[in-house]
C-alpha cells in the first residue's frame, strides 16, 4: 500500500516527530469554490491548522500518487486546473492507475487518511440522502464511508440541499454517532439549526476525544460526525437559503444535471442568487470546523493510549 503514498516534507517530519496531523480534501479546492477565493481559503485553513498545535495534510491525486500534503504549487494547480476529476471510493483505481489529477471527496478523503494512519480530518459538510432519493437513489458515499472507515470528520452538518432527516436516518442506520459542538441541534451547513439534533452534544476536544477512543477501543470500528455549526455572524437566513435552495434544486431538476455535478452547481448557483454572500460563509464555517479539528487531533494525540498521527 505504501507505494502509492506520498508524503509532503512537511507531514512525513510530523510523522516522525508523532505530531498530530489533519487531513483536508482537495474537492473543495477544486470543486466547491471559484478562483484564486478556493486557493487562498486553502491556505488560510492549513495555517489555522498550524496555530493550533498540529499539521495539516490536504490530500489529492498527483501523478499516480496519494499525495498526503501538498505544496503551494500543487493547491494552485488544484485550484485552476479544468482537469481536475472530482474522486470518490470507486474512482481511485482508475485515477491513480491512470496518473489523471483528482480531488478528493469526503469518501476519499477518509479512505487516504485510514491509509496514513490520520484519525482527524477536517471538511466543510458532508455528503447525504439527496432530496427525491426514494425514487432517484442518489445517496452520497460519503455516508457508507462514514459507516466503516474509522476517521472523525469534523464538518458543518450537511448540506441544505439535501434531505437532512433521511441523512441523520441513515448514519443512525449504520451506527455512525453524530456529535454536536457547543449546542444539541444538528447544523444545516449554511444555518446553525437544521431542526434536527445530534445523538450527543460534546463541547471540548478533549469529550470528543475521549469518546472516539472508547468508541474505538470498543471494537466498534466506523467514523464519527463531529458537526460544529458556522460561526452566528456568519449564518445565512435560513429563510432565504431555503427559498434560494427550492430555487437552484428546480434549475438543476429542469437542466438535466444529475450524479456528481449536483452539488457544484447548486454550490456555485446559490453563490450567484446569494451575490457571494453563501461563499463568505462557506469559507467561514471551514476555517471554523479547521480549529475544531486541530484542537481534537492535539486532544487525540495526547490521550493516553491513543497516539494518532
Amino acid at each position: 500500500m505504501q507505494q502509492y503514498l506520498q508524503f509532503s516534507p512537511e507531514v512525513a517530519a510530523a510523522r516522525s516527530a508523532r505530531k498530530p496531523i489533519v487531513a483536508l480534501e482537495s474537492t473543495i479546492i477544486s470543486h466547491g469554490m471559484p478562483y484564486p477565493q478556493n486557493v487562498t481559503m486553502a491556505q488560510e485553513v492549513e495555517q489555522i491548522i498550524r496555530d493550533a498545535g498540529a499539521v495539516p495534510a490536504t490530500i489529492a491525486i498527483i501523478d499516480g500518487k496519494i499525495c498526503i500534503g501538498l505544496a503551494p504549487e500543487q493547491l494552485e494547480l488544484l485550484g485552476t486546473s479544468p482537469e481536475a476529476m472530482k474522486v470518490s471510493r470507486r474512482d481511485l483505481p482508475y485515477v491513480l492507475s491512470t496518473r489523471r489529477l483528482g480531488a478528493t471527496t469526503v469518501a476519499a478523503t477518509m479512505i487516504c487518511a485510514q491509509l496514513a494512519g490520520i484519525s482527524v480530518f477536517v471538511t466543510g459538510g458532508i455528503g447525504g440522502v439527496h432530496r427525491g432519493a426514494e425514487t432517484s437513489m442518489d445517496i452520497s458515499a460519503d455516508l457508507q464511508e462514514l459507516a466503516h472507515t474509522s476517521v472523525a470528520v469534523v464538518c458543518a452538518g450537511v448540506k441544505s440541499i439535501l434531505d437532512i432527516g433521511l441523512t441523520l436516518e441513515y448514519l443512525e442506520t449504520h451506527g455512525v454517532p453524530v456529535i454536536s459542538v457547543g449546542q444539541p441541534a444538528f447544523p444545516a451547513f449554511f444555518t446553525r439549526d437544521s431542526g434536527f439534533t445530534a445523538d450527543f452534544q460534546l463541547d471540548t476536544a478533549l469529550e470528543q476525544a475521549s469518546f472516539i477512543q472508547t468508541k474505538w477501543e470498543l471494537g466498534l470500528l466506523g467514523g464519527v460526525v463531529i458537526s460544529n455549526p458556522v460561526p452566528a455572524m456568519f449564518e445565512m437566513p435560513k429563510e432565504e437559503i431555503d427559498r434560494i435552495t427550492e430555487q437552484a434544486l428546480l434549475e438543476a431538476r429542469h437542466g438535466g444535471i444529475t450524479g456528481k455535478a449536483v452539488t457544484p452547481f447548486l454550490l456555485s448557483r446559490i453563490k450567484e442568487l446569494t451575490e457571494g454572500r453563501s461563499l463568505m460563509t462557506n469559507i467561514a464555517l471551514v476555517k471554523h470546523n479547521a480549529l475544531v479539528g486541530a484542537e481534537l487531533a492535539v486532544a487525540m494525540r495526547a490521550l493516553p493510549g491513543m497516539q494518532p498521527i
